[in-house]
């Protein structure tokens, strides 16, 4: 039966598709501008005109959705991350410009605080230098409120603070936004793989040598990621994540085999510039390696990828 392509194909238990990629997108201020990350050779910074450019590339390729993820100046930044809840901040006016010049592109956006803060942690922090849970939890439900209302379908908490899904999930429904989705990060690991996404939201300088080992869970834990995931599906969440993803295959699985809704896996930055970096060697085929990988989530039981190769695999998967 594998002497053959055509036995092969037949036979193969786990397809990949189109239908099954996020694209993560940066926005920063101002116009007609792109910046190059250096870490993520290929993926750009991009003013609100091009990001609707790349926006309508995803969508054309096939892509069903984008992740926004902004770029704020630090002027904006403050310890109380107040630019993450502005009504007319980058985030709500990007949706608005999305949503009504693409309206059948899914918007899913961050809901997180550190491109916001000035420590660059993903929560406010109290008088003793601790992420406080409950303050932080308030301002990412007006965060999420404000991001509905301009348009994204999905918010997609990022924090790992504890009681947050059952928080926005109540502010959601009170507020008549009833068809938001909520894609928990309920699986996020305080992992070394974030190194150039921080870098591309100019959140690595304000956060030094701290860490968010008190929030993110410990990578040598298994059994803990299915439990923040029960809490969160019983808060109402609507999808969950699994992030980093190639190292955590076994949580993805884990989740998927005792939970009844989707688990998506972040393809994050570490290991798509791990990818691309061993790519520009010469030392491995680009698109075949992809590809394995990404046929790797979805054997693991992952629903979807977040991905920055998004595009190229839309494109690999027309000759495939």
């Amino acid at each position: 039966m594998r002497m053959d392509d055509f036995s092969r194909r037949l036979l193969r238990e786990t397809r990949l598709s189109v239908s099954d990629l996020i694209y993560p997108l940066f926005v920063m201020e101002g116009r007609d501008n792109s910046e190059a990350i250096a870490a993520m050779p290929g993926i750009m910074r991009h003013t609100p005109d091009r990001l609707l450019k790349e926006a309508k590339k995803a969508y054309e390729l096939g892509i069903p959705a984008v992740a926004l993820f902004p770029v704020i100046a630090a002027d904006k930044k403050s310890a109380g991350a107040e630019e993450a809840v502005a009504e007319n901040g980058l985030i709500p006016r990007v949706c608005a410009q999305l949503r009504k010049a693409l309206p059948n592109l899914g918007l899913i956006t961050d809901i997180a605080l550190d491109p916001y803060t000035s420590h660059g942690q993903d929560g406010l922090v109290n008088e003793r230098g601790h992420v406080d849970n409950d303050s932080t939890v308030d301002l990412l439900v007006r965060q999420s409120l404000v991001h509905a209302a301009a348009g994204a379908g999905v918010v997609a908490p990022s924090d790992m603070m504890d009681g947050r899904v059952g928080a926005i999930r109540a502010a959601l429904e009170d507020a008549g936004f009833v068809n938001t989705r909520i894609l928990a990060y309920s699986a996020k690991y305080a992992s070394h793989f974030y190194g150039p996404f921080r870098e591309a939201v100019g959140s690595q300088a304000a956060l030094g040598a701290s860490g968010k080992e008190t929030y993110q869970m410990d990578p040598a834990n298994k059994r803990e990621a299915l439990a923040e995931a029960q809490l969160d599906i019983a808060e109402g969440a609507d999808m969950v994540m699994v992030k980093p993803g190639l190292p955590y295959l076994d949580v993805i699985s884990h989740i998927h085999d005792n939970c009844q809704i989707p688990v998506f896996a972040y393809h994050v930055s570490g290991e798509y510039a791990m990818l691309k970096a061993a790519a520009k060697q010469g030392w491995l085929d680009e698109e075949l390696c992809v590809m394995e990988v990404m046929t790797a989530f979805k054997r693991a039981g992952a629903a979807a990828v977040l991905t920055y190769y998004a595009c190229e695999i839309a494109r690999w998967l027309k000759h495939h």
